[in-house]
């Protein structure tokens, strides 16, 4: 199994975290597999070491893979978790009010997003 933390809206607009993930299937010499996911493409990006956004939506269904740094995220409801690189996690919450997310480490920080249909 691989691991994902997945940001929805409830059915009140509210940001939730929900820990989920994807199985995996034995692909002999090359390791473990998932399943072919369907992208619409991949973005790179790279942020200021005092990036702060306050709370906004995902601007479309996304995976984001952080690569370095550590980020905290805060739903709607006050919830918190903070993410490392190699964390995966999936935006959802196109609608609602949305999530906030800030640099922990003061550092340039450097993410993957992958737009999904």
């Amino acid at each position: 199994m691989f691991s994902i933390t997945r940001i929805y809206s409830d059915a009140n607009g509210d940001s939730r975290f929900e820990d989920t993930s994807i199985e995996l299937q034995d692909g002999g010499e090359i390791g473990m597999l998932s399943e072919m996911i369907p992208a619409k493409g991949i973005i790179f990006r790279e942020v200021k070491p005092t990036y702060d956004y306050d709370f906004h939506n995902a601007p479309q269904k996304q995976y984001l893979i952080l690569l370095d740094g550590e980020i905290e995220i805060e739903t709607s409801l006050g919830d918190k978790r903070s993410f490392n690189a190699g964390d995966v996690l999936l935006l959802e919450d196109t609608t609602g009010k949305g999530h906030r997310t800030r640099n922990v480490k003061q550092a340039l920080r450097k993410s993957i997003f992958i737009p999904i249909p």
